[in-house]
């Protein structure tokens, strides 16, 4: 059925930031036939209300702090309700990120400076079945799946689990492991322990080699 037949489309947003979330509200709330049944700051309280208000699609911040990324939830909520569509919502302008993002479940991938422009359109287009990503996002994602990347780092990097590849893309920023802690909302000794299992997977002796590598390969996949 074509969601433009559907009425009082139920959307759930998940962002930690309640102005973030204000805005979204306001600008799907224009619409005649859409309302934002329900929201939260975090994964766990996302999980409990969407069991109890059963929304249409969910709109999810893959930044959000606290020990779920968005792309956990992404990933819990394709297990515990596959007939609910996730719709990221990013800061990232990385292919990389979106990639993730489709793998774990999401149904589309939204920038935040876009959201005001094509929030409706992304949400109508998840909604008809089918995938919502940018036009040159889509083909890097296509191209990589197709051919590869021809580096055997993208290979060892796409062994990391969602956490872990938020880890090593902020040490590839610059970011040592008490910023990435606090940005993150987690302990210093989870980065310490998430950067011993990147530096294992990588096959790296040490520390000042795996801070080499996630600088060279964010410089390596934004080309």
């Amino acid at each position: 059925m074509s969601s433009a037949n559907v009425k009082n489309i139920r959307v759930f947003v998940v962002d930690d930031h309640p102005i973030v979330r204000q805005g979204l509200r306001m600008i799907i709330e224009e619409e005649n036939n859409m309302v934002v049944c329900g929201e939260s700051g975090n994964a766990n309280d996302a999980i409990r209300l969407i069991s109890d208000l059963e929304p249409d699609i969910v709109l999810v911040d893959i930044s959000l702090e606290g020990t779920a990324s968005g792309i956990d939830l992404v990933t819990s909520l394709k297990k515990r309700y596959p007939s609910i569509p996730a719709l990221i919502i990013s800061m990232h302008d990385d292919s990389l990120y979106a990639e993730r993002s489709i793998m774990a479940g999401a149904r589309g991938y939204v920038m935040k400076n876009q959201v005001e422009d094509v929030i409706v359109t992304a949400i109508n287009t998840v909604l008809d079945g089918e995938l919502y990503l940018k036009q040159n996002t889509s083909l890097k994602i296509v191209s990589r799946l197709l051919h590869g990347s021809g580096e055997e780092q993208q290979t060892s990097v796409g062994s990391l689990t969602d956490r872990e590849f938020d880890i090593f893309r902020l040490l590839g920023q610059g970011l040592g492991t008490r910023k990435i802690a606090n940005k993150l909302n987690i302990s210093v000794n989870t980065v310490e322990t998430h950067r011993r299992n990147i530096k294992k997977k990588l096959e790296l002796t040490d520390s000042d080699e795996l801070v080499m590598y996630a600088i060279r390969w964010g410089m390596e996949s934004s080309k």
